[in-house]
């Protein structure tokens, strides 16, 4: 007579191996552990003080006695008559910094992998590297020193060449854009190329010969085999971008401010410090900072929902 055996439940056999998998691979798990602990500590905890944005704070109560005010705060931010002006100005600079930007990365890793001077290459990654490490307020020093009235380099250049040398561009709006969006490429293209670098020296170099032996030029191979090589780390990076659309940069913007250029500059992260940490409303600084997070969640996962549909490639 044959003996019938009960099957184990799923849950007890994925338990088991996952299990195993973590004994086998224990050493990564133990190298894994300080970044899960670095999460951990400096953004899950703190997710705790979210409540301020529910609440009226009290310094003799703390975050869990202070009495509940409910969704005043978000009420208050869209009635003033700042807000549509602080999310406009938010939206322009964050759209330039994602989608004007994205290309530059990109097409600088596509000319270092074709440079073939090796001392050449490196020198020049190096000089590009560099800008990465400097600090905010460096960058914007050197940007006020060079654009200058009369004594900046620029307006010495004009100067000489016959122009009037005497310009306050850091004072004048109509160039804002462009000094925000040049001192963001100088300072970032040549890091964020890295990542693109890594994704081209992983495609399979039998493609270019096949493509040589079929009479491909050299623009053709970059077309057609590496951009599309690529395309699903360009992608991935794009919608973790897409989570901090509401975050322009608050290094930047809050030193590149003047007050000739206040009407432009003014996003959401300078608001939130102003009154914040110098105007004392923590609960109304907390609750504008959710809203910034809420936002950026809902278009990952939309951004996200829609590459897993249209191709192959996303984060979950």
């Amino acid at each position: 007579m044959a003996q019938t055996t009960t099957p184990q439940p799923k849950a007890r056999k994925s338990g088991t191996a996952l299990r195993k998998r973590i004994i086998q691979h224990r050493y990564l798990y133990f190298m894994l552990l300080p970044c899960l602990v670095f999460f951990i500590v400096f953004s899950y905890i703190p997710m705790g003080g979210l409540l301020l944005a529910f609440k009226e704070y009290k310094f003799n109560k703390g975050i869990l006695g202070s009495p509940w005010v409910g969704f005043d705060y978000f009420k208050t931010f869209f009635n003033s008559y700042q807000s549509r002006d602080l999310i406009e100005n938010t939206l322009i600079i964050s759209s330039m910094k994602l989608f004007l930007y994205l290309p530059f990365p990109i097409v600088l890793a596509l000319m270092f992998n074709e440079v073939r001077n090796k001392w050449f290459k490196n020198i020049s990654q190096s000089v590009l590297y560099l800008p990465h490490f400097l600090s905010w307020v460096i960058v914007v020093g050197l940007v006020q020193r060079v654009l200058a009235p009369d004594t900046g380099l620029l307006n010495q250049v004009i100067t000489n060449m016959g122009g009037d040398g005497s310009t306050f561009f850091m004072m004048d709006p109509k160039y804002f854009y462009q000094i925000m969006f040049g001192s963001h490429l100088w300072k970032s293209i040549g890091w964020d190329s890295i990542i693109y670098m890594a994704a081209i020296s992983g495609v399979n170099p039998d493609m270019y010969e096949a493509a040589k032996i079929d009479g491909a030029g050299k623009f053709r191979e970059i077309w057609n085999i590496t951009l599309p090589s690529i395309m699903p780390t360009v992608v991935i990076l794009f919608i973790l971008s897409l989570g901090n659309i509401l975050s322009a940069g608050f290094d930047q913007l809050y030193l590149l401010r003047t007050p000739g250029n206040m009407q432009l500059s003014d996003i959401l992260d300078t608001y939130i410090i102003r009154v914040g940490l110098q105007g004392g409303q923590y609960g109304y600084a907390t609750a504008v900072g959710m809203l910034q997070g809420l936002i950026g969640l809902i278009l990952v996962v939309v951004a996200n929902r829609i590459s897993r549909k249209v191709s192959e490639t996303s984060l979950w």
